[in-house]
């Protein structure tokens, strides 16, 4: 199976690529970490797994033991789960961001295309979530090409020394702070939120500012082959000046910011707090 990291909201899940089933199978830990934000998400899934199983669910019993890479770089068994599965422990905890993680699982389908038999489905369903939200096609084709860029991003820095979930928003924060002039925290207040993806809410301008940041980034990286954070955090940072040029050259034609505090969707509860 091949080991590799994906992001949401900037942290870290582990997850592992059967080729011959071809299947995600994603850290629970990491997952449950997402929709709880607990200090200590390991000791949530155990008493969590002993109420599970007290109410004879099969959910845990489709939880397999496989070796993942921990933060200190060691490896260590954890239980792991495919979508399908996640998709009914969410259901178990309470949670703001339990709908945007699903839909982030539902993407998993074309996040790598060429390792799945039919991405068509998982572009599909995507698609029909984010119709139904409202998204015009042009906005659902952008947010679908900025997951692969994105990943395209995050699959270098794990190939190339960077370690960890702090490393990884660490990067992410610089290429942001870079092209927008402020953080991802800051952009988020902004428009509002507190629970929802800051991308799902972007305005196409400052979705394709964000790509191009990414790209950028990514290039310049693998033209010095950019290794461990030091490397990377320059790449990155260059990155984000390719795409701040941009910015500000838009923003001196138009007399407009390219940043808005418009949201694409109704705030959600934690939202409202």
């Amino acid at each position: 199976m091949k080991e590799n990291i994906a992001m949401f909201e900037s942290r870290n899940v582990r997850r592992l690529y059967d080729e011959k089933t071809e299947t995600w199978y994603f850290s629970v830990v990491d997952i449950i970490g997402l929709l709880t934000e607990s200090p200590d998400p390991g000791a949530y899934w155990r008493k969590l797994k002993q109420r599970l199983k007290k109410e004879g669910s099969e959910v845990v019993t489709n939880c397999h033991g496989l070796k993942l890479t921990a933060q200190d770089g060691k490896k260590y068994k954890t239980d792991v789960a495919d979508a399908e599965t996640l998709f009914r422990l969410i259901q178990s905890v309470p949670s703001p961001k339990a709908e945007p993680i699903k839909l982030w699982l539902a993407q998993v389908g074309y996040e790598r295309i060429k390792e799945t038999e039919d991405p068509e489905a998982g572009i599909a369903r995507a698609r029909a979530i984010w119709a139904k939200q409202g998204r015009s096609p042009e906005w659902i084709n952008q947010r679908l090409l900025s997951i692969k860029i994105r990943n395209d991003l995050t699959d270098y820095w794990n190939d190339h020394g960077v370690k960890g979930s702090a490393e990884f928003a660490a990067l992410t924060g610089i290429t942001h702070k870079e092209w927008s002039g402020i953080s991802v925290k800051e952009h988020k207040k902004l428009k509002g939120l507190k629970s929802q993806n800051l991308r799902d809410h972007m305005s196409d301008a400052e979705l394709v500012l964000t790509m191009l940041a990414e790209v950028s980034t990514k290039q310049i990286a693998e033209s010095v082959n950019a290794t461990g954070y030091e490397e990377n955090a320059d790449a990155a940072k260059k990155g984000g000046g390719v795409a701040r040029m941009a910015r500000e050259e838009l923003e001196q034609k138009t007399g407009q910011s390219a940043l808005t505090g418009k949201r694409s969707l109704p705030p959600s509860s934690e939202d409202e707090k």
